[in-house]
């Protein structure tokens, strides 16, 4: 066996921790909350059935960029997109975890995921916009079909909703105008509060 296949084997292995790491979206069924390894393999699926077929992206590179973007939560975990004071410290964890993690690659892979992770982080392309938003839709579609579990669980506000997903709108319009109608439509039946109540 070659150096470079031990290196491959070892990183294998070692993202094998993905699968540690809970999320804060619920499984369809409301069982349980999903870890990142499922959310990645399912943001990758849904990318290749939602991808234009205009040419406008390279589809292989979404998804490999979508199977790589959240290998750094090994390290760094699962920061809730709506927790305003984790996502102050974000970036610095995640760019620690990324330095180690993808370093354990021999030289040419490591520089390729490493690209695309930090291409899918800076939404610098057609590609990285589309699959930003597509993470971005994935767990909005959880909180919709469990009726806004994780929503209610931790107060999430329909204005905060709609901030934190307008990304969506860069990967592809009509999927945009899916979101805001599924927001809108969790409003009305009362998953998601309309803006923060304000003390009496």
């Amino acid at each position: 066996m070659t150096a470079e296949l031990y290196q491959q084997i070892d990183f294998i292995l070692e993202i094998d921790k993905l699968k540690r790491v809970n999320r804060r979206s619920y499984l369809l069924d409301g069982s349980r909350t999903e870890n990142t390894a499922e959310h990645s393999w399912h943001v990758a699926v849904a990318a290749m059935l939602l991808a234009p077929d205009d040419g406008s992206i390279d589809i292989f590179r979404v998804i490999k960029m979508l199977l790589v973007h959240d290998i750094v939560e090994i390290d760094a975990g699962d920061t809730f997109l709506y927790d305003t004071a984790g996502t102050l410290i974000k970036a610095a964890q995640e760019q620690k975890a990324a330095d180690r993690l993808f370093t354990m690659l021999p030289p040419r892979q490591a520089q390729e995921l490493r690209s695309l992770w930090d291409e899918f982080e800076e939404r610098s392309t057609p590609d990285a916009k589309f699959a930003r938003g597509l993470d971005r839709l994935m767990p909005l579609l959880h909180n919709y079909y469990t009726q806004g579990k994780t929503w209610r669980e931790h107060d999430v506000t329909a204005d905060k909703v709609l901030a934190q997903n307008s990304i969506i709108n860069d990967a592809s319009q009509e999927l945009w105008r899916l979101a805001r109608r599924l927001i809108d439509d969790a409003v009305d039946k009362g998953w998601l509060q309309k803006e923060a109540e304000r003390p009496q």
